[in-house]
């Protein structure tokens, strides 16, 4: 009990120690505005590259498939090198098809006598016909005979010209002006129809990127394809995988003839020249298509945004400095700008720096020094 007197005072001490702090806390006011950087809303040119993934791929190609079965006796090229049309390739082993289209020349000498002879007793049966010197079934069978022997000699002029393609298949000679690839077989392997190929040409100047554009770009592409001036500028722009632009623009080459009805996509081939043989076919790479709305559009600095469950805002300082939070709809990113669709008006001031310290309806204050 004789605590209790101390108690009270230590109490009342810490009421009116409170209540000071409270009184002092009152006093201070609100906090001071926030620093940021601002920028105006404006209007401008809405130019913008789109980007599509790309593969490069010859305009040209083609296998180069055996037609004759044999082994190769020679090959008559170094590989990837450029070759030009007729030009000699490989060599197959001709003897067998050799002896065959001999064998068939012969076996037509021997038709030919046959018809010849049935020819003579034909005419001869049927001169003895006329002279009611001979019975009729023997004029009958000479005139078969003779007709039997003109099928013998169509049908070894077919075979002759049968095994005269196979022995002209036994030399393999360049379909195109191109670039000859790696040989797929060796002096000696065996070769057959529908095995593999043996070997590729493929034209390189031009050469092509594919791309897969929306079904909703159909007529953007059409439009680019008869536009002749994109031929000459920047309308289409290569990006390397090493990350630089292709020195030569590109233009519409070929718009396939069907949407996949699986991904709702169509193939567009885009030309690109190729003097220096930089582009190989199979480089994955982008290309970059200009595009434009064709009128001013309102721009904001990208790094103004900020993104929340896939909607984006923007802070809008209004006359009293105080900061709004706008939800925004963006089009597409111009280099460090967007496009901005819906929610801000021309002329309307945004924050760009100082984003993450601003509250709803708090006061801001303009800084140069972020």
């Amino acid at each position: 009990m004789k605590f209790y007197p101390y108690i009270l005072c230590l109490a009342a001490g810490v009421v009116l120690a409170s209540c000071g702090g409270n009184k002092n806390a009152q006093q201070q006011g609100p906090p001071p505005p926030t620093a940021v950087s601002v920028v105006k809303v404006t209007r401008g040119s809405a130019t913008y590259y789109d980007e599509f993934p790309a593969t490069v791929t010859a305009l040209r190609e083609v296998e180069i498939q055996p037609q004759v079965a044999g082994n190769i006796t020679g090959i008559f090229f170094q590989d990837g090198q450029r070759v030009r049309k007729g030009q000699k390739l490989y060599t197959i082993d001709p003897q067998q098809y050799r002896a065959s289209y001999d064998q068939a020349v012969a076996n037509l000498n021997v038709q030919k006598a046959n018809l010849n002879r049935a020819q003579k007793d034909a005419d001869r049966y049927n001169t003895l016909a006329q002279q009611d010197a001979v019975a009729k079934q023997l004029v009958d069978n000479a005139n078969a005979t003779l007709e039997a022997a003109k099928m013998q000699v169509a049908a070894a002029e077919a075979s002759i010209q049968q095994v005269a393609t196979n022995l002209k298949y036994t030399t393999i000679y360049a379909p195109m002006d191109g670039t000859i690839g790696i040989s797929q077989v060796r002096l000696g392997a065996a070769v057959a129809p529908g095995s593999t190929p043996l070997n590729t040409i493929s034209s390189d100047d031009p050469i092509a990127a594919d791309i897969q554009v929306d079904e909703s770009e159909i007529s953007r592409f059409i439009q680019l394809q008869g536009d002749k001036s994109a031929v000459r500028d920047s309308t289409f722009i290569l990006m390397l995988p090493s990350g630089g632009k292709y020195p030569y623009p590109g233009s519409v080459q070929i718009i396939d003839r069907a949407v996949d009805p699986q991904t709702g996509t169509l193939r567009v081939r885009i030309a690109f020249p190729n003097p220096q043989k930089q582009l190989k076919a199979g480089l994955a790479a982008n290309v970059r298509v200009k595009n434009s709305t064709g009128k001013p559009e309102l721009l904001i600095p990208y790094k103004a945004v900020t993104e929340q469950m896939s909607e984006y805002f923007v802070w809008a300082v209004g006359d009293s400095s105080k900061a709004t939070q706008r939800k925004v709809t963006l089009g597409p990113r111009i280099n460090e700008k967007v496009v901005v669709r819906n929610g801000l008006d021309e002329g309307e001031t945004i924050v760009t720096e100082g984003t993450q310290k601003v509250r709803e309806g708090a006061k801001v204050k303009v800084s140069d020094k972020l």
